[in-house]
């Protein structure tokens, strides 16, 4: 039987997965370890794993369960950091560090064109940037700091 909250008797959700189809499984792992950090939980036959970083996980499936250009987002403490590291261990960054309303993220491509955006909070009394969709445009957004 699913977990419950005993004080109101509602359903209890754990924090979303994602499931990006890749080529690969065995490329894909040899990227998400060693260009973005994340360490493998577990592989099944034929061509799916999990892989985890802090508290996010994602699953990588060979071929199946959805398309190439998933998107995710994932909260980190320092986006400026991940950055640096990224570029030090050949993590392709899609759109560098930018201030938004809600963060102040950056886009991270895996080798099938998966986008894992990763934000921190938004930086105080910078200018908002423009967001990079997911067809390569730029769009501006709106607001104040």
């Amino acid at each position: 039987m699913p977990p419950t909250d005993p004080g109101n008797d509602r359903q209890i959700f754990d924090p979303a997965t994602p499931i990006f189809c890749v080529a690969s499984v065995r490329s894909s792992l040899e990227y998400y370890v060693n260009a973005l950090g994340f360490k493998i939980d577990w592989q099944a036959e034929p061509g799916f794993a999990s892989v985890t970083r802090g508290r996010c996980h994602i699953f990588l499936c060979e071929n199946d369960q959805g398309r190439p250009g998933a998107w995710t987002w994932v909260g980190v403490t320092d986006t400026d950091a991940l950055e640096a590291e990224y570029r030090a261990t050949g993590g392709k960054i899609r759109h560098p560090p930018t201030n938004y309303p809600w963060a102040y993220e950056m886009q991270v491509e895996d080798p099938d064109g998966n986008v894992l955006r990763f934000g921190a909070e938004p930086k105080d009394n910078q200018p908002f940037g423009e967001f990079l969709d997911m067809h390569g445009r730029l769009w501006p957004v709106g607001g104040s700091t």
